[in-house]
């Protein structure tokens, strides 16, 4: 059964159109609840991002578009509700799909608008020193202006309260480089009840500034969501804007694509690895995940010029192909580095003390991985079989059948097992691909045109979870609009239900299982 198909069972003679890879329908927002949870339970429809538009420069108001997928197929469903400048108000969606409360909450503090009966209305990612009354992502905030400053009292926690409970802060500023996000836990001795975070520290206004830039420019931007995910990020930009101008990638493009996207998954699985074996105190495990990342950083950089595979993508291609001595200098290291890591794999496996301290550790239910949407790793590791390269292929994936890595458990090690796992598999995706790589352009030749007033989405698996792009034109076919969706911006809800009931000194352990992005989140 199509997605159109599901739509009408649900929704019986519903009007649509078609943009690209979107199928839009406009409904009511008084439909909206019964036809989207239906969808979502009885159909198996997945919520891929919520985003809104503002269309007052025509009359319109503002749109709110729910993006669904449904495995295996290329087609996605767009629900588009409209909210009037009147009124601003909208149904809360999250009663019935729980991870939908995050989105409501962005568009709550982005664009002003409310969704009734939320259970948890605040400020967003935008700190309270920000105005409340101040809506960056409206058509009328120019993307230079400052956002006001205000004295404003900080945050309140929910306080926990009983004999013996005290509050731990954690940051925002960490040792180290990575960036800052701040953890409040509520502990009892060393064991910790609760843990609110509380992230926004690197927001950007990279949504604002895609309203305000060339498409070149936009290509560089993508690329800057999340540093360590730049080529995939940039590779679901540029998906979505190809969708829109219907460009056919050439196949060796196709094949390259992949190619470097496995590339940094390789790299940042082994790093993370390495990174949750130091946690243990196992500095031979640290050092050999830093050295063997170091020598896939170092072929990045030696095949295209960027350790983070900056500049690869372009709109219709890639910018950097592979001649005969680097496809055989690549094959010979990436032969040379699973022979590498797996040895490590295997000592490390044969250390009870290490392996009994991944495992049981930062447990993360099925459940509530279910409810938030989490995706990637974390998905995988509780049995959630979920991966954008096989649910949704795209670039030349289908041709290399991914293996979908899952484990059961939803610990550390099972998120540990799942990076080893994946990290064997992209070793054999990119050998094959170079084996299989076909003669050609790497660059489409058709010159991009893209329609107005239309709508697309790109998707793709970066090697933290899925990212998603919502791109929107006006009526000179102008870029107006860029939706991000970021892995983390699901996951990082649901990690402090895998931290409660740890104790303090594994907050670091669980945390590098999860290894989130700061600034996807923020963006």
């Amino acid at each position: 059964m199509n997605i159109k198909e599901r739509l009408n069972k649900v929704k019986q003679g519903a009007n649509t159109t078609i943009s690209a890879n979107l199928l839009i329908c406009q409904i009511e927002q008084n439909e909206l609840v019964a036809i989207a949870s239906r969808l979502h339970r009885e159909f198996s429809l997945q919520l891929k991002t919520i985003k809104a538009t503002d269309e007052r420069e025509n009359g319109g108001g503002f749109n709110i578009h729910y993006i669904f997928g449904v495995q295996g197929q290329e087609q996605l469903l767009s629900l588009l509700i409209k909210v009037s400048e009147k009124d601003l108000t909208f149904p809360t969606l999250s009663h019935e799909i729980y991870e939908a409360i995050y989105y409501e909450l962005e568009i709550h503090s982005f664009f002003g608008l409310i969704p009734r009966n939320h259970p948890a209305l605040q400020q967003f990612i935008l700190h309270e020193n920000i105005k409340t009354d101040v809506y960056p992502l409206r058509k009328d905030f120019k993307w230079n202006t400052k956002l006001p400053w205000i004295d404003a009292p900080a945050q309140e926690f929910t306080e926990i309260k009983g004999e013996g409970i005290y509050e731990l802060p954690v940051g925002p500023v960490h040792a180290g480089i990575i960036e800052p996000g701040h953890f409040r836990f509520s502990l009892a001795g060393e064991e910790i009840i609760s843990l609110q975070p509380k992230l926004g520290y690197v927001h950007k206004g990279s949504e604002k500034l895609f309203e305000n830039i060339t498409l070149e420019k936009m290509v560089a931007l993508s690329e800057r969501i999340s540093g360590d995910m730049s080529f995939t990020h940039c590779l679901a930009f540029c998906q979505a804007v190809e969708a829109l101008g219907d460009i056919t990638v050439p196949m060796r493009a196709q094949f390259l694509r992949v190619i470097y996207s496995e590339l940094e998954r390789l790299a940042n699985h082994i790093n993370d690895i390495g990174f949750i074996l130091n946690d243990t105190a196992l500095a031979f495990g640290g050092s050999f995940g830093m050295r063997l990342k170091e020598r896939v950083m170092f072929l990045n950089e030696k095949l295209t010029g960027s350790r983070f595979l900056r500049g690869v993508n372009s709109i219709g291609g890639v910018t950097k192909d592979l001649w005969t001595e680097e496809k055989e200098m690549l094959q010979k290291s990436l032969s040379e580095i699973k022979k590498d890591f797996t040895e490590c794999v295997e000592i490390i496996e044969d250390k009870e003390t290490v392996i009994n301290r991944l495992k049981n550790t930062g447990i993360l239910e099925k459940q509530v991985a279910l409810d938030h949407g989490v995706v990637g790793v974390a998905a995988r590791a509780v049995g959630i079989p979920t991966d954008v390269r096989i649910d949704y292929p795209y670039a030349a994936y289908s041709r290399f059948s991914p293996k979908l890595a899952l484990q059961e458990s939803g610990d550390v090690y099972a998120r540990y097992r799942v990076r080893i796992m994946e990290a064997f598999d992209a070793i054999r995706i990119i050998l094959e691909a170079l084996d299989k790589l076909p003669n050609g352009e790497i660059m489409s030749s058709k010159k991009l045109v893209l329609p107005k007033n239309s709508s697309s989405a790109g998707l793709a698996e970066g090697w933290r979870g899925e990212i998603v792009y919502f791109i929107m034109t006006d009526q000179a076919g102008k870029i107006t609009r860029v939706g991000v969706r970021d892995p983390s911006f699901l996951n990082w809800p649901a990690v402090p239900y895998a931290v409660a009931g740890n104790i303090v000194p594994d907050f670091p352990l669980i945390n590098k299982s999860f290894n989130l992005s700061y600034s996807g989140f923020d963006r």
